[in-house]
């Protein structure tokens, strides 16, 4: 159906805005809890928010549970992922609770439930043409990417996933993706890459 389809330019943000609306009054109190236990292994910095392109290339800040503490080396530099993540930290990314503080950004309308990840703004001049389209719609805290693989597969795979389903978003589509990320979190894939405990950043197409 693709990005011009009724379901995406009439349905899909409403559907976002009230599943978002009603999964965080029901989940409150765990959000609460989850707040105030990374407020005290973080140094009373449950969250961390960081500049995001969405939709357009349009910026936003995307508001993140924080899991990895500030430690630095000897010259001032952040210490590798790995180190720095804490042990609430690795349990709530594990059970994908990192990503709760987005349904905030989905009801100011930044973020959908479903659609590419949000990345780094500085990636943006390194996208090809085709990786360029990600962008035709609102990132997700979901999508095609995660639950085939998210940290574990290839960048290259990862925006090829992205634009599939730009080209094919369809509330079927939606709805098999959401099913899946319930599988994919209760089996905790996809976590880390091969290589890191998170994700290597992207580097270019060269």
């Amino acid at each position: 159906m693709g990005i011009n389809s009724t379901y995406v330019k009439y349905f899909k943000h409403l559907i976002d805005f009230l599943v978002a609306l009603i999964v965080f009054v029901v989940l409150l109190p765990l959000f609460l809890a989850i707040t105030l236990l990374l407020a005290f292994t973080n140094s009373g910095k449950p969250f961390f928010l960081q500049r995001r392109p969405g939709k357009g290339g349009r910026i936003f800040r995307v508001i993140k549970y924080k899991t990895m503490n500030d430690r630095r080396d000897k010259n001032g530099g952040l210490l590798p992922d790995a180190v720095r993540l804490t042990t609430v930290g690795k349990w709530v990314r594990k059970t994908s609770l990192d990503e709760l503080p987005q349904l905030l950004n989905v009801l100011m309308g930044d973020m959908s439930i479903i659609g590419p990840r949000p990345l780094l703004e500085e990636y943006l001049p390194l996208y090809n043409d085709t990786q360029k389209q990600r962008h035709n719609v609102r990132p997700g805290i979901t999508g095609w990417a995660q639950v085939n693989g998210r940290n574990a597969i290839s960048w290259k795979q990862k925006f090829e996933y992205d634009v599939w389903y730009v080209n094919n978003v369809s509330f079927g589509l939606d709805l098999r993706i959401l099913l899946m990320t319930f599988r994919n979190v209760a089996r905790s894939e996809g976590i880390s890459s091969e290589t890191s405990a998170t994700m290597e950043k992207f580097r270019g197409n060269l």
